[in-house]
């Protein structure tokens, strides 16, 4: 299972708004930078707004960030979006045969590998704060990128 097109679409978002602070930044405005459907954006946007990570107000100032920067991580970006289901980054299939050695054992065998993975990932994704990507940005943008 992959992470969806969400979370990054979340990242990308968020990174413009904080870049154009002077500016009134809208779904369609995020929709042109990202390339993607305006309906996509603001089903994101409704999520980001959800989780405490934005405020946005149909026809007021814009889309403006909720927190600093430095309080929001790709961890925070990956719950609020759903980019993963209860039932985990990885989706195993749930019947295997049971007349089967192999069948009976596998999950026995890959559960806990699968699980700490996924908490591995999560746990690196809890420091990478949307601060460092933003000053990247802007770095890259004062280069001429």
């Amino acid at each position: 299972m992959q992470i969806t097109s969400r979370f990054t679409i979340a990242i990308h978002s968020i990174a413009l708004i904080e870049c154009n602070k002077d500016m009134k930044v809208t779904s369609t405005i995020i929709a042109g930078s990202t390339n993607v459907n305006p309906v996509i954006v603001r089903g994101v946007l409704s999520q980001l707004k959800e989780a405490g990570i934005i405020h946005s107000r149909q026809g007021a100032s814009g889309i403006t960030l909720a927190r600093p920067l430095d309080q929001i991580t790709f961890y925070d970006i990956y719950k609020a979006v759903d980019s993963v289901k209860d039932e985990g980054l990885f989706h195993f299939h749930e019947h295997p045969n049971p007349d089967c050695p192999v069948g009976r054992n596998i999950h026995a065998a890959t559960d806990s590998r699968l699980t700490q993975i996924q908490t591995t990932m999560e746990n690196e994704m809890k420091q990478i704060k949307l601060s460092d990507v933003v000053s990247d940005v802007q770095m890259n943008i004062k280069e001429g990128n």
